[in-house]
């Protein structure tokens, strides 16, 4: 670094990456900010820097650099190799020591049994959640779950049918070279699933025949349901499946289609109804490869859980959101940082995922498109939860009776009509056409129930939901 670097740095005053210091007798606090930069996004230290930044040097010698070196030599774990100290002579005969700081690879760093933060210029002390979060998320980029050994795994024990549609899929995509090979072994390899000849526990993950996953994976579940109502007192469907991902990830969705209600709406002019699903397959579709990727598989006992109630759909996943992040800074841009890299990068390269840190994104754009609210994100009693809710009607399928599919479509259509329908214009949307007296019959329990009311007499009522 020159003089000249020096009064640029200097003129920009004190900040998250810049500390200034009067002389080295202040060393002390200076390796506290050394300890924050590493703990952070690196910066540098300058002795021989007035705090308003008059640039004013003092005597060098290799004991003062020895000094700043050994008080540096404090800090836990060792962090020299982050650390470059530099003396850079002024015109006036002084030298100012410049400390450039790396942020550091072995997070979270201390300093005197304690371990700090920058924020903004100033060195803060950190929470013990937030050292116990960092020491979490270091360890487990040192060793995650996902790329220790599968012991016991080989190649013949994975759906190998599964692996060669990854793998071609990928190369379509341009998101994989060509192998040119149809050895398991080669492409399992080329994805990053194989090490030293030995299967990664993503690869069972991914690609695991179902018979050995329930007994050796059974964290490997995907549990669904269809409730009444809006609770979880009574369900229609409950259902649990073991298997690799991209096998649950069908499940899911085959459920998902075969169970959401369909929303119908009425254009004017046009006699018939049109139908559509109440949420976004595109949207649902992007929460569920977010579920399988980003999950917490240490969890001996968790899962995907599907949930489907009368006013919403929920998905969930075990663990809580990972590094530090929350629900609000999902819906801004934000880096991507899957707790599962290696699993999230076989979902890229088989197009499941589109692009890094937008999935959250995306499906909000996809439900304003659509017309509907914002998913709901919450993360809570160790686990992540995306709620979507229907922003136009649905139509109950359960009060103090079960509703029947005429009396929840007989509902839909008044919600479309605002000014209410007559009895044959009800009978004209029916499709196919119904008994007069089964939508009469109707009717009359739908006002019973308070669920519509009728205003005017005989077939000139007009009908309109309470």
């Amino acid at each position: 670094m020159t003089p000249q670097e020096i009064d640029g740095l200097v003129s920009k005053g004190e900040s998250e990456t810049l500390e200034l210091k009067r002389t080295t007798g202040l060393r002390q606090a200076g390796a506290q900010a050394v300890c924050a930069m590493l703990n952070h996004r690196g910066g540098y230290v300058l002795y021989g820097v007035e705090p308003d930044g008059k640039i004013v040097g003092q005597q060098v010698s290799d004991h003062t650099i020895e000094g700043v070196a050994q008080e540096l030599g404090r800090i836990d774990p060792p962090a020299m190799t982050s650390v470059r100290i530099d003396p850079i002579g002024l015109e006036n005969g002084q030298s100012v020591i410049a400390v450039a700081v790396q942020p550091g690879h072995h997070q979270p760093y201390s300093y005197r049994g304690s371990a700090y933060r920058r924020v903004g210029n100033t060195n803060q002390v950190m929470t013990r959640d937030e050292y116990n979060r960092i020491l979490m998320e270091r360890l487990h980029n040192e060793q995650r779950w996902e790329n220790r050994y599968a012991e016991g795994w080989s190649a013949d024990d994975l759906d190998q049918a599964e692996i060669r549609r990854t793998v071609k899929e990928a190369v379509r995509r341009g998101r994989l070279d060509d192998p040119g090979s149809d050895d398991p072994d080669d492409l399992l390899r080329g994805l990053g699933l194989l090490r030293e000849g030995r299967l990664l526990r993503a690869a069972p993950v991914l690609f695991g025949q179902p018979e050995r996953m329930e007994s050796e994976m059974p964290q490997c579940l995907l549990r669904v349901a269809r409730f009444r109502g809006s609770d979880r007192a009574e369900f229609h469907d409950n259902r649990q499946f073991y298997g690799n991902a991209f096998t649950l990830l069908r499940q899911a969705e085959r459920f998902l289609r075969d169970s959401l209600p369909v929303a119908g709406r009425i254009v004017p002019d046009v006699l018939e109804r049109i139908d559509e699903p109440l949420y976004p397959p595109e949207a649902w579709r992007e929460a569920l490869a977010n579920a399988f990727c980003h999950r917490d598989y240490s969890i001996g006992g968790g899962s995907v859980g599907v949930a489907i109630y009368d006013d919403r759909l929920e998905i969930t996943s075990s663990g809580p959101l990972p590094f530090g992040l929350t629900p609000e800074q999902l819906f801004r841009p934000h880096e991507s940082r899957p707790w599962n890299p290696l699993l999230a990068r076989v979902f890229y390269r088989r197009g499941f995922i589109e692009e890094w840190g937008r999935g959250t994104l995306k499906m909000a754009e996809l439900l304003a498109a659509a017309g509907l609210p914002p998913p709901e994100i919450e993360d809570a009693d160790g686990s992540v939860a995306v709620r979507f809710r229907p922003g136009r009607y649905a139509p109950p399928q359960r009060v103090t009776i079960d509703l029947t599919e005429r009396q929840q479509t007989i509902l839909s259509l008044l919600n479309r009509a605002p000014g209410g329908l007559t009895l044959g214009e009800i009978l004209g949307f029916l499709d196919p056409p119904q008994p007069e007296p089964s939508v009469i019959d109707d009717l009359a329990m739908l006002r019973t129930l308070k669920l519509a009311v009728s205003f005017g007499r005989g077939r000139g009522a007009r009908w309109q939901l309470s």
